[in-house]
């Protein structure tokens, strides 16, 4: 049994059959996901999937870069109170993005570091995103990182000289399909065999970063986290470790992280 601890499941790319992708994952071994917030709304969004499926769906709120531009303090008092709600487990995704810039950095910075205090205030692990920012998203993590309880780099993409930074500063590490791109994997390929199984955690990103090589992709290319387990056997092949152990050492590693209390799902 896995855990995906980053699915976009509030996208509109699920909009026609949210409650069959969620019936697929459990059908493939997938026994609790964590559904992101990227901004208010869809942190709201994510909470409300969340209370529908206790047990099996737990929540983040957070706003992503991309949507920097939209934080006010209103954003935040709303992503508190979300974060006050049952089964939502962490702050963010919040970080820095300087690859597409959608926020200017300023801004980008001033929302990071407004999420990293909520974070410390509420003792709720935080959950990270970084592109081509490392060296500025490092110095700003760093003032913060004594006083979190835990904090996870999201869909990690770099390679073993970022890997080694992240495991300094006591990060998680969560790897997702872009482990299957032979095209601009090789550095997390190279990264993912120095993170200790204590440290790794799993996640599809779905609907983004539909693995590669999946032997029959879907026509649509939307990622899904009944997929995951192609994540799970392509990390264990490159850490010559066997499926079921990576799988055990992940999902008891993900429940450590966010606090999942062990419930049985109701169907």
């Amino acid at each position: 049994m896995l855990i995906d601890i980053g699915v976009n499941l509030t996208a509109r790319a699920f909009d026609d059959d949210r409650e069959a992708v969620i019936a697929r994952a459990q059908e493939a071994g997938v026994e609790a996901m964590v559904v992101t917030g990227t901004d208010v709304s869809h942190s709201q969004g994510a909470a409300a999937l969340a209370a529908d499926h206790p047990g099996m769906l737990f929540a983040t709120a957070g706003v992503h870069p991309h949507h920097a531009s939209d934080y006010s303090e209103s954003a935040l008092n709303a992503l508190a109170e979300l974060a006050e709600r049952e089964g939502v487990v962490a702050i963010g995704e919040c970080g820095l993005d300087f690859n597409r810039d959608y926020s200017p950095r300023a801004d980008q910075e001033k929302c990071f570091e407004a999420q990293l205090e909520l974070a410390v205030a509420l003792k709720l692990p935080v959950f990270l995103h970084q592109r081509d920012a490392h060296q500025r998203f490092v110095s700003i993590l760093s003032r913060y990182r004594a006083g979190l309880v835990d904090a996870v780099a999201h869909c990690f993409t770099g390679g073993p000289e970022e890997v080694a930074a992240y495991l300094d500063m006591d990060l998680h590490i969560g790897v997702t399909g872009w482990l299957c791109d032979e095209r601009r994997g090789q550095a997390l390929r190279e990264a993912v065999v120095a993170v200790p199984n204590e440290r790794l955690m799993l996640e599809t990103d779905a609907p983004y970063l539909l693995p590669r090589d999946l032997p029959e992709p879907p026509k649509s290319r939307r990622n899904e986290p009944m997929y995951l387990p192609h994540v799970c056997r392509a990390a264990a092949q490159r850490r010559a470790q066997s499926e079921q152990d990576l799988a055990i050492a992940t999902t008891g590693t993900a429940r450590r992280f966010f606090r999942l209390p062990r419930v049985d799902p109701v169907s």
